[in-house]
């Protein structure tokens, strides 16, 4: 097995107002040596917000802000931005958000030039009803666990807005692929993929209807092994490596205790990203310390954003939905342990 080193929490909530409930899942990107993490905030009520800290090196916190530097502004997001991942394309960066408008939890997209300015570029996954998701899914083996996993939402008391199927984990690939956008998406239980778009004005209705009757061309991961046997979903952004496309996603299985979230490990094709190549068969960490087995969310550890220094990568990571932690591990093994189970 990897070996994976513990490097403790990095950040806890505060008492300021935006953050008193819980700090988690954080987007990382790297310059120099120097680490950007956007993270969830939350604030008392379940009210999201994105903060911000700085950090010298992997670990040393520099700057840290007081107040959010993303928050709802548009009905699509007014009860919340979660779970936010960063990437930069070409010279511009994508940071992508679970907007969450007490019904509705769907991928958003905000981007900037310097990491201060963002333009919010609203919603980018289908917004498509559970009525509508059940005609255009055709898929003879898998549709009965699609509507079995998404038909939960339709309890959810609508307030008035309309219904759509819940899509999160909206995660894009660090650079083009064919001269072509990629990013992965979240529908219960699979993880999905985009490989087709020049520009996003593509993800018109009639581009989404082609795509849900072909559902199947497009699940990258299911789940496989008991640790990620309930569902899985997108982690931190793919990370391009000579073997391929390394991906941290988290994995999810039910217990006694309730739901276990861990943090797995698989590479995808560099020049295919749709074809998975291997996948670890064990968790790559699980929830193990206190502050992983208890908090807001017991047993959960959110693998969200991963930067490299040398050959030590390391990943940043919501735990027990109320703060925020970290890992190290060492990449060239990570891959080489990855190789020894390819599929």
């Amino acid at each position: 097995m990897i070996a994976v080193k513990k490097e403790g929490v990095l950040l806890h909530k505060t008492e300021l107002p935006f953050e008193n409930e819980g700090v988690l899942n954080p987007a990382a990107i790297k310059e120099g040596d120097t680490v950007h993490l956007f993270y969830r905030a939350v604030q008392q009520g379940n009210h999201s917000t994105i903060g911000y800290c700085k950090l010298k090196g992997p670990l040393e916190v520099e700057v840290r802000y007081k107040l959010p530097v993303i928050f709802p502004e548009f009905d699509y997001e007014s009860q919340g931005l979660e779970d936010p991942r960063i990437v930069k394309i070409d010279d511009l960066f994508y940071l992508t958000y679970t907007a969450y408008d007490g019904v509705n939890a769907l991928g958003a997209l905000a981007t900037s030039a310097d990491l201060i300015h963002f333009e919010k570029r609203g919603i980018i996954v289908p917004k498509i009803t559970y009525q509508n998701f059940a005609r255009l899914l055709v898929l003879k083996e898998t549709t009965e666990k699609y509507l079995y996993y998404n038909e939960h939402e339709r309890s959810i008391k609508s307030q008035g807005k309309q219904q759509f199927l819940w899509d999160k984990n909206l995660i894009f690939f660090p650079k083009r692929i064919g001269g072509r956008l990629c990013f992965l998406h979240r529908i219960k239980p699979d993880i999905q993929i985009i490989v087709s778009v020049e520009d996003l004005k593509d993800l018109n209705e009639v581009f989404w209807a082609d795509y849900f009757l072909h559902l199947d061309r497009y699940i990258v991961l299911s789940p496989k092994y008991d640790h990620e046997i309930s569902y899985i979903g997108g982690g931190c952004p793919p990370i391009e490596t000579a073997e391929g496309w390394l991906m941290i996603y988290h994995g999810v299985h039910d217990s006694s205790k309730g739901y276990v979230y861990s943090a797995c490990a698989a590479l995808l094709d560099l020049h295919n990203p749709q074809l998975e190549i291997a996948r670890l068969p064990y968790p790559l960490f699980k929830p193990e310390l206190v502050w992983e087995l208890k908090g807001e969310v017991n047993n959960v550890c959110f693998p969200t954003g991963a930067v490299l220094f040398g050959d030590a990568l390391y990943i940043y990571y919501g735990a027990a939905d109320e703060r925020i932690a970290t890992v190290s591990v060492s990449m060239s093994a990570l891959l080489t342990e990855l190789l020894l189970n390819k599929l």
